[in-house]
């Protein structure tokens, strides 16, 4: 799906947790490449889901979670 056929409400919730997830990485002092070499994914994806423009799904949200050391709750809690 495209961004521009997203719902504005799935696109602000996506920034929301794209935002959460950039901070944790900052806070944990990683770069997207060692956060992506933590998950096992390409950095571009980190970059693309920080940038609100990837649904990740939940087993890599999970994997973002534990590499940045916070709960899966505080990424995705309204």
């Amino acid at each position: 799906m495209h961004a521009d056929t997203v719902p504005e409400w799935v696109q602000t919730r996506r920034r929301t947790i794209g935002t959460r997830i950039r901070a944790g990485r900052l806070n944990a002092d990683l770069t997207q490449m060692a956060l992506a070499e933590r998950t096992g994914v390409d950095h571009k994806t980190i970059h693309r889901i920080e940038y609100a423009q990837s649904d990740p799904s939940l087993g890599l949200l999970l994997r973002i979670a534990d590499a940045i050391g916070v709960p899966l709750a505080d990424l995705v809690k309204q």
